[in-house]
């Protein structure tokens, strides 16, 4: 089996696996709870937070557990136009980001705010000129995704961050899902934003659990009423074992900080060598380093839609996706593909590749084997 879906989700680090199973056996009383499981519960809890702060370098207070990167997005954008709808109601995002922002902020257009998208040029990269151009008296948000879910672009964001300096009002969000961990902290993560999301199956973490970064002295809406948890910001009871979890799979994946994006660099430079040998392949993410993320490579194989490659390859135990797995069942072209005017015929053919520190050159050139078997064949159908 060869694995190259790891932008959808990555399968949980054995030590984190082995975190979560004796944390749940050990240690299952309830945080909020007076007596001293309830105490020990908190202490463990307040523990992980301070792990993943220390690796964000940021306060522990800046840090609030969700369910993942859907609820974080969808938290900080709804949750910023409640807390600054007396300000104005206008935001602004990119045009390539991920579902979970994109319609949670059709949601708020659905409720009487005005949301812009800032374009993007031919590599998906946003442009800052045209997105300082949007930005009005009454803008209340700029989200941007900090690594590209679909293509892998790294975007511009220290010019960006350097745009808003001139608007410390406007909160600055960055879903940083796909960047923690494969592009350094710094590119990302830059002193004037405001939020970030994560989600911790995206580096071997547990599903159903991520976290948010929260700039001290910034306002944001709780959208969950009730216990009061997370500092009365998010009501219901914690997910202990799956955050303390997290906090493991985050530090093992950190410590590779150095070497797998390296790694990961040089099989995508080697597929990406492979693969500009087929006339019918159109390849969208660029293999600079400095501007795409190490482990994402997008492309089309013109004339054979997206799905139809995925399952073929399946066949042969080599998994991949079509663009984003959030929103592969839907059956639409990438919206990232569109927003880079990239046609509709060849968006629909395109697929994503996403490698991890676990993928070895030899997946890749068993990859290029089968994929030459299915040009030919494909070429004859044609």
């Amino acid at each position: 089996m060869i694995y190259f879906d790891n932008s959808s989700t990555t399968p949980i680090y054995p030590q984190a696996l082995d975190t979560y199973i004796k944390t749940s056996q050990r240690v299952f009383g309830n945080p909020s709870s007076l007596h001293g499981l309830g105490t020990q519960a908190n202490r463990l809890l307040q523990q992980a937070r301070q792990q993943i702060a220390d690796i964000l370098e940021v306060a522990s207070e800046e840090i609030f557990f969700t369910s993942g990167g859907t609820e974080g997005d969808n938290w900080i954008i709804k949750g910023t136009a409640l807390a600054k709808k007396d300000y104005g109601k206008h935001l602004i995002i990119s045009s390539v980001e991920h579902p979970a922002v994109a319609e949670a902020c059709q949601q708020l257009a659905a409720l009487g705010f005005e949301v812009s998208l800032a374009p993007v040029d031919q590599n998906g990269f946003v442009k800052v000129e045209q997105l300082a151009k949007l930005i009005r008296s009454d803008t209340i948000l700029v989200s941007v995704i900090g690594v590209n879910n679909e293509v892998g672009m790294i975007q511009p964001l220290a010019e960006i961050s350097q745009l808003l300096e001139k608007y410390p009002k406007i909160h600055f969000h960055v879903d940083a899902v796909q960047a923690i961990g494969k592009v350094p902290k710094e590119q990302w993560l830059t002193p004037r934003v405001d939020f970030a999301t994560f989600s911790a199956h995206k580096f071997h973490g547990p599903r159903g659990v991520g976290f948010i970064y929260w700039k001290k002295g910034r306002k944001l809406t709780s959208l969950l009423a009730g216990g009061g948890q997370e500092n009365n910001q998010r009501s219901t009871t914690e997910n202990l074992p799956g955050i303390v979890a997290t906090a493991k799979a985050l530090r093992l994946y950190q410590e590779k900080i150095q070497s797998q994006p390296q790694h990961t660099r040089a099989l995508k430079q080697a597929l990406i060598a492979a693969l500009n040998e087929y006339p019918k392949v159109e390849i969208f993410s660029l293999a600079t380093s400095e501007k795409t993320a190490p482990h994402i490579l997008c492309f089309a194989l013109k004339g054979v839609r997206g799905e139809v490659l995925v399952h073929a390859l399946e066949e042969k135990q080599i998994y991949i996706s079509t663009t984003s797995a959030c929103s592969s069942r839907k059956k639409m072209a990438g919206s990232t593909l569109s927003a880079m005017n990239v046609a509709k015929t060849v968006a629909e053919c395109a697929v994503r590749v996403s490698l991890d520190e676990s993928n070895t050159m030899a997946e890749v050139e068993q990859f290029m084997v089968i994929f030459n078997q299915l040009y030919q064949k494909f070429e004859k159908i044609n």
